[in-house]
């Protein structure tokens, strides 16, 4: 997160909310962001997310994600949300949504369905 200049934003119970600003540094050949950047906050935004609901004495790893890239991320941020969906015993299922923040306001840029599973923490 360090890398992308990425911050968590907003912190609630079952969601979270995280931005970076889109730079050269996390560009592609066409001056998109690039895909495995705007993927990777995903990833996180979900984690924490699961990690607000997750049993005491546990953090949460992925199991698996699936992501849909709906536009071009273009813009002065991207920001991607993150909310649970279900939390069990052992998997919690998380949304996203990758939004590019734009002069004219926010676009949709992706989604992700997220599974993360609670592990005990090393002691």
């Amino acid at each position: 997160m360090k890398t992308l200049g990425a911050e968590l934003s907003v912190v609630h119970s079952g969601a979270t909310e995280i931005r970076f600003p889109c730079a050269d540094s996390v560009s592609q050949q066409h001056g998109f962001v690039h895909a495995g950047a705007v993927t990777t906050v995903l990833d996180s935004a979900c984690g924490y997310a699961a990690l607000t609901v997750a049993p005491e004495g546990f953090e949460v790893l992925s199991v698996e994600f699936k992501v849909n890239l709906l536009a071009p991320a273009t813009g002065e941020f991207v920001i991607a949300r993150a909310q649970v969906k279900r939390a069990g015993k052992t998997l919690t299922i998380c949304t996203g949504d990758a939004f590019a923040l734009r002069p004219e306001g926010e676009k949709l840029v992706a989604t992700m369905l997220a599974t993360m599973i609670n592990v005990p923490l090393e002691r």
